[in-house]
């Protein structure tokens, strides 16, 4: 009788995108950890997408930073923070306290960021510390604070759920969002007369739910929300009662709005004059209406305007705070908006307070006991680093980002810290992009393993428990950052000894002096001890002092948080699209994939996540690709006055004719050149700070290759001599692609070295010298060690098949060959692409479910499970239904 495997579970929350879904992770004796989704969490009730199914797959040590190192060497955690609290105290004793700053993430929990806030703004007396999620959604806040008085968001999930109309903009909700995205096609799926709007310069797969999809310029959105709101002007469909009761500046805004007639909006826009027409009459015919909007908003020049221009309308007609209405921003990452909520952003304080306002300063240097306050506002992502780059910034911290992959003119960036004269990187991976250029690396808990809380977009507070051990030396983000402000000589203001005692703290700020003229109130909780917080249900905030749990929507009657309680309408101009010049023909889009991560330290690890997309690509149109000599699976060198990539050709009419996209992911531990951020422009938005990620003028053109390759093996390649590489984790081993721009003489003497392939083995495999191509496979007995398969062309060579073969036995001499040939028997059908990331289901397997009469996304789930579990591939699925059906009926 088999042995009894027990599990331990534990709630927590998934450390990935801002929808901040449940999960019970569960631990066996056997030291294996299983997770599923938490059927009673309020964001996702159960449901997880493709990342968050994965995650059991990434909790390995491969990588991981398990004690302090100084300048390379082991240390003991006493040394390092000894150090970096010498060096911190030293740097502000000579220049002043502006000459350090922290760089802190929304992979941080609260407690953690409320700490750096804390030691930043109240004991070292700057405002330099700054956040990743500056990249990502500080347009939003903005755009808030101008129109909300406070940076509030109004509405809830359930209202994408209880609208008839639902707007995206700037969202592939389908890919960076999935839950969501679920929650919303299952609602309209129930009630199909619901509309959906996909705004979006690309036809993402979101748009696969759409009713209508409008295929916007660049940086056309303000025009295109400024044209709605002067027409319902004109046609009546403002409420008037509303805006007299509740607003100002309307006159004003209106004015602004008017500027642009419709053929004007068209070409500012890039849609017909028709399509404007038909957008404008849903929104003012259809009472309840959501517009969701995220990146393609927020990254941009203009970013904090087109959040206000959406704004406006919601307010023109009195559709926010109220069941299924409401503007609503969706942030990235997990705790973006905890970190919000503590003054993580350079130009924010503690709990929604406003570092410019004297009252607030003293509120919280009153609470905090705290010498004094910055009376400004600090450095923000961009210009923080180009304060490290000039020599005003000595000393930087940076904790849970990777800057080098993710900030614009990402090269700078890696000079700026690679020159400063002191830099700590607190992290999980001993090998980023940035921890390469650290004097002191601090070992981070990772997920698993850390305690805290975070805030998802609809303002739930949900606790990440730890149900893992701490590896090594690891240790706690606020606990490392305690440390040195003690060591820093603020001894009793850093004497927490847990993370409910932090929270608790945070929470108690949150409601000191706060007489409801403060959006952001967790009072109730001011009180928590450990055993509370361990037990601690998610909950919506406010939830102030003697109040209950209550799920609460804003603005429905006013009270926004201007002085007055008015809302504020603000006048925006609308930018016309960006001329593409001779030079920089082709504008470029970056964001994200749907199985992959930030800069992939998580996502790299699962062999599962990269089988949908192992290699950075470009998607660009048929005829754009037609003119620049490049075909599908080509290279694409991709240049702007800052940097350089060379990424994979996707040639797809999703994309709009001189419009190119590459996705934000890979970076120099995954890909020779492949940092897409290397060639964005350090420009931002005047009043966010945030960069413009969205709208970047490039060049493209053919990458010159001799030879092009695909290859696997069972350990990771120590060196990759090739001018183009790209590598991801594989069932069994690594599979990697490449190019090379001079002919190798030998190749066996090239995988060796690559391989670590010992002298003794020798390789089996054929050159064709008509066709150019080379096969080459090592054996060690019955295992394959590499395999290595050239050609002068993109490799046509059955790759997942490749890949399943380094899990099995080869003791069959002659099935040796069929590996080096690249080709399956026919007992071995190839699955080809990975399209089903939960279920590792290939188009091929799709395909010959379609031929066998599964004509419908249903039939194939029903037949293979694909599409089943996080329901992400299903519009990918559609569409090769789609085509095979098309094709079978010519």
């Amino acid at each position: 009788m088999p042995e009894l495997v027990h599990e331990k579970s534990t709630k927590t929350t998934c450390p990935y995108c801002g929808v901040g879904c449940g999960v019970i992770a569960r631990v066996g004796d056997d030291g294996a950890v299983g997770v599923k989704g938490d059927p009673e969490h309020p964001a996702n009730f159960g449901r997880l997408c493709s990342k968050g199914s994965a995650l059991a797959e990434t909790l390995d040590l491969d990588g991981r930073l398990l004690y302090p190192e100084i300048g390379g060497r082991r240390a003991g955690w006493d040394e390092a923070l000894d150090l970096v609290a010498t060096r911190f105290s030293r740097s502000i004793a000579e220049h002043g306290p502006d000459s350090v700053a922290f760089y802190v993430s929304g992979q941080l929990l609260t407690e953690d960021y409320y700490i750096a806030n804390k030691l930043m703004k109240g004991f070292i007396g700057s405002a330099n510390i700054d956040t990743n999620s500056r990249l990502c959604m500080s347009s939003s806040v903005a755009g808030h604070r101008r129109a909300f008085g406070a940076d509030t968001v109004p509405g809830t999930y359930e209202d994408l759920e209880l609208a008839d109309l639902v707007i995206l903009t700037g969202s592939n909700l389908a890919w960076c969002h999935p839950v969501l995205h679920q929650r919303l096609a299952v609602a309209k799926a129930s009630r199909p007369e619901m509309k959906v709007v996909v705004i979006d310069p690309r036809r993402t797969m979101t748009a696969d739910i759409a009713d209508m999809h409008l295929a916007i310029a660049p940086d056309g959105d303000t025009a295109l929300f400024n044209g709605l709101l002067a027409h319902l002007v004109r046609s009546g469909a403002v409420d008037q009662n509303y805006i007299s009761a509740h607003t100002k500046n309307f006159v004003e805004a209106f004015a602004a709005a008017s500027a642009l007639d419709l053929p004007e909006l068209a070409t500012a826009t890039g849609l017909t004059q028709a399509e404007l027409r038909d957008f404008y009459r849903l929104f003012e015919t259809i009472e309840k209406v959501v517009t969701c909007y995220s990146q393609g908003v927020n990254q941009s020049v203009g970013g904090t305007d087109k959040v206000n221009a959406i704004l406006n309308c919601h307010l023109a007609t009195g559709r926010i705070g109220r069941p299924g209405m409401g503007p609503f921003s969706l942030t990235g990452q997990p705790n973006a908006m905890g970190g919000r909520e503590v003054g993580g952003l350079a130009n924010m304080l503690a709990a929604h307070m406003d570092i410019d306002q004297p009252l607030h300063r003293d509120l919280v240097q009153r609470f905090w006991g705290a010498p004094a306050l910055p009376a400004k506002p600090g450095l923000k992502a961009v210009d923080m680093f180009r304060a490290v780059a000039d020599g005003r910034i000595k000393a930087l911290w940076i904790m849970a980002t990777n800057p080098v992959v993710s900030l614009p003119d990402a090269d700078a960036v890696e000079a700026a810290i690679k020159n400063c004269p002191f830099v700590v990187v607190s992290d999980i991976l001993r090998e980023t992009d940035t921890a390469r250029h650290a004097h002191v690396l601090l070992p981070s808990l990772g997920w698993g393993e850390k305690d805290g809380t975070v805030t998802n977009s609809e303002r739930r507070i949900s606790r990440q428990r730890a149900f893992l051990a701490a590896p090594g030396e690891a240790r706690a983000d606020w606990w490392q950052l305690a440390e040195v402000g003690r060591r820093m000589g603020f001894g009793q203001a850093f004497a927490h000894t847990s993370p409910a005692e932090v929270f608790a703290e945070h929470a108690a700020l949150s409601g000191f002096e706060n007489d409801g003229g403060r959006d952001f109130d967790i009072s109730a909780h001011a009180a928590i001890d450990r055993e509370s917080y361990d037990d601690l249900l998610p909950f919506q905030w406010p939830q102030p002092n003697g109040a209950a749990r209550q799920e609460k929507r804003f603005f429905a009657d006013g009270g926004f948080y201007h002085p007055d309680g008015r809302a504020r309408f603000v006048a925006v101009e609308a930018r016309m699209a960006k001329a593409a010049s001779d030079a920089l023909p082709f504008t470029l889009n970056t964001g994200r994939v749907r199985d992959h991560w930030h800069t992939m330290t998580r996502t790299g690890k699962s062999a599962r996540l990269s089988g949908h997309l192992a290699e950075p690509f470009v998607e660009i149109h048929p005829r754009d690709a037609q003119e620049i000599g490049v075909a599908d699976a080509d290279l694409v060198m991709i240049e702007s006055p800052y940097g350089r990539v060379i990424v994979r050709a996707l040639v797809t009419e999703r994309q709009a004719e001189r419009n190119l996209f590459v996705p934000m992911h890979w970076n120099d531990q995954f890909a020779a050149k492949a940092r897409i951020d290397a060639l964005v422009a350090p420009v931002t938005d005047p009043y966010s700070g945030q960069p413009a990620s969205k709208n970047v003028a490039v060049r493209a053109a053919p990458f010159a290759a001799s030879a092009y390759g695909f290859a696997v093996s069972a350990e990771k390649p120590v060196a990759l001599d090739a001018s183009y590489w790209a590598i991801a984790k594989a069932d069994g081993g690594w599979r990697m692609e490449l190019a090379f721009a001079d002919d190798e003489s030998d190749w066996i003497g090239w995988c060796r070295q690559a391989f670590s392939i010992p002298a003794e083995i020798e390789p089996i495999g054929y050159t064709d010298r008509t066709s150019g191509e080379l096969r080459l496979a090592f054996f060690d007995e019955d295992r394959l060690l590499a395999a290595l398969f050239l050609s002068p062309r993109p490799v046509a060579v059955a790759r997942n098949w490749a890949v399943s073969q380094l899990s099995v036995s080869h003791a069959n001499l002659g099935k040796r060959f069929a590996v080096a040939a690249g080709r399956p028997g026919a007992d071995k059908p190839d699955p080809g692409a990975t399209v089903c990331s939960c279920f590792s289901i290939g188009v091929n397997q799709i395909t010959a479910a379609i031929r066998d009469g599964c004509h419908s996304v249903e039939a194939v789930g029903e037949k293979l499970s694909a599409g089943t579990n996080c329901g992400s591939c299903r519009a990918e699925i559609r569409g090769i239904i789609h085509a095979c059906l098309a094709a079978a009926a010519e």
